[in-house]
Formats: C-alpha cells, sequence, structure tokens
C-alpha cells in the first residue's frame, strides 16, 4: 500500500475558530479519503465556508490541526502554503472571476503563473479545461458576458488547472435555477468519475449532496452533529437531522 493509500487526503482534528466572541467552529473532526466526496451541510452561518477557507489557509485556524495528505497546515510558511495550495482546486461560490480577464485568460492564469508553459501548450490545455466544462466556446467572452451558470462552469475549470488532488467547493449551486444546478451536479459528478480526487462540498442543498456524495456531514452550533451516507442520515433518529431533512424536501 503506498504512502498516498494510507493517508487521507484531508484530515480535520479538534479544529477551533472564533471572531471575537463568537465561536464559529468548536471542535470540528473531518477525514476525506483519495476518490472520496463528502457534502458538509448545515444552516447559513454554522461556519461550513469557514472551514473551507482553513483547509486552503485562506484563513487561519485558533487551534486544532488540518492536514493535507499528511501535511500539517497550520503554521506553514507562505511559500509551503503556495506550493500546497496547487493540490487543492478551490470553486469559489461566486465563481470568483477576474472581471478584467476572457474567460479564456481566467482558467489560464493559474497555469501561467505556475505550470510555466509555452503559449500554444497553455491555450491547448485551457481550451481542453474549458471543453471538460462545456464552455469551449465562450472562451472569448468576458465574466459579465456569461450566465451565472457559465460562470461557475468557468470557476470549476480554474480550479482543475493544475490537475489537483483535492476539491473543494462552496455553494457549487447557489444562485442557479433547478435546471442549472442539476447540470452542475452532473458535472461534478462526471469529473469525479473521470479525475477520482477528494472533494468536499459545502452546500445547503440536500438534493445536490444526495446526488454528488459519498458521505454526508451535518454542522450544528460548531460541531459535526452526524456523518454517514444519505440513507443512514434519513434513518437517524436525532430531531434536529429529522427536522433539516424535512425542510429541505427529503424527510
Amino acid at each position: 500500500m503506498t504512502k498516498q493509500a494510507m493517508e487521507a487526503a484531508v484530515q480535520v482534528q479538534s479544529v477551533r475558530k472564533a471572531y471575537g466572541a463568537q465561536q464559529v467552529l468548536d471542535g470540528i473532526d473531518l477525514e476525506v479519503a483519495h476518490g472520496e466526496t463528502l457534502a458538509i451541510l448545515g444552516q447559513s452561518g454554522t461556519g461550513k465556508s469557514v472551514l473551507l477557507k482553513l483547509i486552503v489557509g485562506l484563513q487561519q485556524l485558533d487551534s486544532g490541526s488540518i492536514r493535507i495528505d499528511g501535511q500539517e497546515v497550520a503554521g506553514i510558511a507562505l511559500q509551503g502554503m503556495n506550493v500546497l495550495r496547487q493540490k487543492i482546486g478551490f470553486v469559489f461560490q461566486s465563481a470568483a472571476l477576474y472581471d478584467s480577464m476572457t474567460v479564456e485568460e481566467n482558467v489560464a492564469f493559474p497555469l501561467r503563473r505556475h505550470a510555466h508553459l509555452g503559449d500554444a501548450e497553455c491555450r491547448t490545455q485551457v481550451q481542453q479545461l474549458l471543453a471538460s466544462v462545456g464552455m469551449e466556446k465562450e472562451l472569448a467572452k468576458m465574466p459579465d458576458q456569461i450566465s451565472g451558470g457559465m460562470k461557475k462552469r468557468v470557476g470549476l475549470a480554474r480550479a482543475l488547472a493544475l490537475s489537483p488532488d483535492i476539491l473543494l467547493f462552496d455553494e457549487p449551486t447557489t444562485g442557479l435555477d433547478p435546471i442549472t444546478a442539476a447540470e452542475i451536479s452532473e458535472l461534478i459528478l462526471k469529473l469525479q468519475r473521470d479525475r477520482k480526487v477528494a472533494s468536499i462540498i459545502v452546500t445547503h442543498d440536500v438534493q445536490v449532496a444526495q446526488a454528488v456524495a459519498d458521505r454526508l456531514a451535518i454542522l450544528r452550533d460548531g460541531r459535526i452533529l452526524v456523518t454517514g451516507t444519505f440513507d443512514q442520515l434519513k434513518d437517524s433518529h436525532d430531531a434536529f437531522v429529522i427536522q433539516f431533512l424535512r425542510l429541505a424536501g427529503q424527510g
């Protein structure tokens, strides 16, 4: 067995994060295996997105441990963090595209910064990435010329540019109509089958979680209340879990 097979892709242990007197995360424990998809659900303001930012090093945890392929994130120097981030693709809730760049330039940005490719090779890779998310015909457009669903697709293509081992999705279907949300879910599933990356998906959408995740975790009061498959959660006797799934239309 290889070291990578033995190590979890992401290990989160006893992680705490507060903003002043507000304790957002209060002892989070999670583990995601290589090739596994975990969906984290919870009410708004429960710290789901904060956890993703801690994992990728955009914010610093107060205490605890986060390991990426066995490497500790907390306290790592900026140069080391930048190298580690190349293993991680982050799909932001808003897509976070650069307004002054075309679709093609947005996807090319991490390649030009880290991959040191020639112009022709870079352009070929960008075209392949955009084709993988169904956006190959839109490469010359600016972000304000495409729809919200298209922006999500471009953001996903950019997140895939450096062939990451881990993908983090922050509310990938928020603000989308049901048809487009279903298309994004199908796209996530296809990429998981093709690339077999470890994925963490933060979402309030139980239907999305059910469609794309191997396991689900419900976050409440800064802690993981329960984890398991969708069927296991559906059979839970916990009052909050029952209410959460019922209100989401899955009870």
